[in-house]
């Protein structure tokens, strides 16, 4: 790409915002370095990558890459079999810590996230959750090595503190003791060159036994370590000596396993950096609310509410801009500060921006045509210190233009022609506008020469713009309107900020008649145009409201139809429960009618049957004891109660006692459902363990006497459907509680309609078991014979 136009377009402000989104210093180099490519393929890739990224955010947040660093050097030095510093491995654990958080961040949570170019990167991240663990084991801080890094380590560092403990407990003595009291200047511990030392007065230099190591700045004070403890300071020493050694072997350590994974390492590196850089995009595309632009290899530009990027987001007007289709040059014409410079600037930035990779702040489907170059003459490029005049600076910038544009290049030009004689300026920029013209390549121009909008008028390929000014206002609307030229709007400005009228009319006589025409029919133009805009503006927000409401009807049409489904499906629901209910309720009555009459008829024969019983167990009773004639050997019960269970040695039966002994000394007990009185000495105390108690089976159900009074076939023949079905229903229900197991129905040949629709009742009924068709000798066809539950 065209440095220049780089600059000139101010693509590199737009590199600076998205460094500063970048966190790590690679990716931030990344970022600075990034240039538009002119290959569709790369284009593609990249604006998938920040659309996936945007998508990703948006989804879950964005990702944390704090604790990113610059960790390039330390691979190097590991490469080399180098030992790492404490801070440095320090950084590395930090660096693999971030590479765990982001291979966490890109699992889906469900099936239908699917990003096609980023998890790429993500799958290809290696976590080294061992050499991370152990970083973190045994580093605390980038100055402190843990205790526990190390067996030797650690055992090193206690002789420390024991060695400590008891230099420190000698100094004590020494500066308690009254001995050395007055040769003390301060009952203190102090160290110096790594030494345990006393404050000693320097009058008592060779009086107090010890090494002077310092001496304050008067020299009053000398710092000495005490003969006695010279000893054991230089044990300390040693040990510290120990200490760095197991240190070193600990960075060693470390180092051996950063250099045996740093392939790994530098693999990681590159796709944190990537996916740095990418989601640095993601970042810039939302806050300036962009959007993934469509890309052509036709040069068919068309920008839709684009807004430039580096404009305050609640100033900037959108602007529609296009080209490439049924126009390659587009010339904008208006009043200067009207928006020309920035409607060019945002058609060449965008290009830019777009093939680098990044989205645009425009609606979505806005479409960018592939361009090997950008070409840019925008600003003032008068230069003192070369000697050029403005329009030799423009000029130079354009002959070099011209030599090196190709036929899939983007030109723009700002004023192009000006700062020379208006006449001879305007011949040049139409020559330059026709011969790239002639080349099919892609041009915006910006101009104030009204021969370059007759020009356009009458020229093929190349199109009318401008950048609409409100005369009552006097600003500009900054909106561009392609299809009209310009007015300058000079006259009308000039009378509404109050030059009298006939200076006014005065200049009006220096304009030729076709002049004025030619202003005439440009606001005819410019007013049929806004005609035509608001009409099509109402026209579509007629057509949204009319969508609007048809949809709406549909909706309340289609929410009608649901609550009129519920309430008809809710009405069948109620009655058929009622209906079931009623039914089952009518069940139970008969039921229990029948239960009640047959209760009736059995009870009293049931108190003949077990009076009849117990006389003849009480007759049994005595006939068995007279046949045994056995004596009690055992203790009878002497407290004993209704309800204890017994043994009835007679009968060798167990029972309950159901009275407590009389004056005759007998019992009733229960066996069974025998109840018989039996001698007090008869019996035992029961005291084996209760059985576990059985669940109580249901009885199954009696048999009602009405089976005597219902028939065992039903005969429908000439009924309706539904008054047959209604009496087979009532027929089944009395035949299934009158205990009949088999029944027939009579309904005849006929057509089959009849047959088809008890068949088809019978295998919803559910008292019914089976049902077939009639055998030869029962009816045939003709019948139907039920077998039921």
């Amino acid at each position: 790409m065209n440095e220049k136009a780089l600059h000139t377009l101010e693509f590199d402000k737009i590199i600076e915002k998205l460094t500063g989104y970048a966190v790590s210093p690679m990716a931030k180099e990344r970022a600075a370095a990034l240039q538009p490519s002119s290959a569709l393929s790369d284009i593609a890739i990249w604006q998938q990558e920040t659309t996936e990224a945007v998508s990703m955010v948006l989804r879950k947040g964005g990702p944390s890459f704090g604790g990113f660093r610059e960790i390039r050097p330390q691979l190097k030095r590991a490469a080399m079999a180098g030992m790492l510093s404490v801070g440095e491995l320090m950084t590395m654990g930090e660096f693999l810590y971030v590479c765990r958080k982001i291979k966490n961040y890109a699992k889906r949570e469900n099936a239908a996230e699917v990003y096609e170019r980023l998890d790429e990167y993500f799958d290809l991240i290696v976590p080294l959750d061992t050499l991370e663990n152990e970083i973190s084991r045994c580093i605390l801080s980038e100055t402190e090595i843990a205790d526990n890094a190390s067996a030797g380590l650690r055992s090193v560092r206690k002789e420390i503190k024991i060695s400590n403990d008891r230099v420190k407990d000698h100094l004590n003595s020494i500066i308690s003791s009254s001995a050395y009291r007055n040769m003390l200047q301060d009952f203190v511990i102090t160290i110096r060159n790594d030494r345990y030392c006393v404050p000693v007065k320097s009058e008592y230099r060779n009086t107090f036994p010890g090494m002077i190591h310092d001496q304050s700045n008067t020299g009053s004070t000398l710092f000495m370590e005490p003969l006695s403890v010279i000893q054991l300071n230089n044990k300390i020493k040693e040990l510290q000596a120990k200490e760095k050694e197991e240190i070193e072997k600990i960075l060693r350590m470390l180092s051996e396993m950063v250099t045996s994974n740093a392939v790994s390492i530098e693999a990681n590196l590159e796709l944190l950096t990537q996916l740095d850089f990418i989601f640095a995009k993601a970042a810039l595309s939302l806050s300036m609310d962009g959007t993934q632009p469509l890309f052509n290899t036709e040069g068919y530009v068309n920008i839709q509410k684009a807004r430039h990027p580096l404009l305050d987001t609640k100033t900037v007007v959108p602007i529609d801009i296009y080209l490439g289709k049924e126009f390659t040059t587009l010339l904008i014409t208006g009043p200067n500060t009207g928006g020309k410079t920035v409607a060019l600037k945002t058609l060449g930035l965008f290009s830019l921006m777009g093939q680098a990779g990044l989205h645009i702040p425009a609606f979505d489907h806005s479409q960018l045509a592939v361009f090997d170059r950008v070409f840019a003459d925008i600003g003032d490029e008068q230069s003192i210190e070369q000697s050029l005049s403005t329009f030799s600076a423009h000029m130079t910038n354009i002959v070099k233009i011209m030599e090196e544009v190709t036929d899939h290049s983007l030109v723009l030009f700002d004023e192009l022609g000006a700062g020379t004689d208006p006449t001879e300026g305007a011949a040049l920029a139409i020559a330059i506008i026709q011969a790239l013209r002639e080349r099919q390549i892609r041009t915006a121009v910006t101009t104030h020469y009204s021969e370059l909008k007759v020009f356009a008028l009458s020229t093929e390929g190349v199109e009318n713009a401008c950048c609409e000014f409100s005369v009552e206002t006097l600003r500009p609307t900054y909106r561009l309107l392609i299809g009209i030229p310009g007015k300058s709007n000079a006259f009308a400005i000039s009378r509404r900020l109050g030059l009298q009228e006939y200076i006014l009319e005065s200049a009006q006589e220096f304009i030729s008649q076709d002049e004025a025409r030619f202003e005439d029919v440009i606001t005819d133009l410019e007013i049929s145009k806004k005609s035509v805009v608001f009409e099509q503006e109402r026209a579509e927000q007629y057509r949204k409201e009319a969508e609007a409401l048809k949809l709406e009807v549909e909706r309340q049409k289609q929410k009608t139809q649901e609550q009129k489904e519920k309430i008809l499906q809710k009405a069948r629901e109620e009655a058929k429960q009622l209906y079931a209910k009623a039914k089952e309720e009518a069940d139970s009555i008969i039921k229990e009618m029948n239960r009640q009459a047959k209760e009736a008829n059995s009870r009293q024969k049931m108190l003949d049957n077990r009076a009849k019983l117990n006389e003849k167990l009480s007759s049994m009773q005595e006939d068995f004891l007279k046949s045994r004639k056995m004596k009690p050997t055992h203790k009878a019960p002497e407290k004993l109660q209704a309800g204890d269970r017994v043994y009835v040695i007679s009968f060798d039966q167990k029972g309950v006692a159901l009275t407590a002994p009389d004056r005759n000394k007998e019992v009733m007990v229960q066996m069974g459902v025998m109840k018989i009185k039996v001698p007090l000495a008869e019996l035992m105390l029961d005291d084996t363990p209760l059985p576990k108690e059985k669940k109580k089976q249901t009885m199954p159900k009696a048999k009602t006497a009405k089976s005597q009074f219902i028939s065992a076939e039903i005969d429908c023949r000439g009924q309706l459907v539904d008054e047959a079905l209604a009496n087979i229903d009532k027929y089944i229900d009395d035949a299934y509680l009158s205990g009949l197991k088999q029944i027939v129905i009579i309904h005849g040949k006929g057509t089959g309609a009849l047959r088809a629709a008890v068949q088809s009742y019978l295998r919803t009924n559910p008292h019914v078991k089976s049902h077939r068709p009639g055998a030869y000798g029962e009816g045939e066809a003709g019948v139907t014979v039920v077998e039921l539950k």
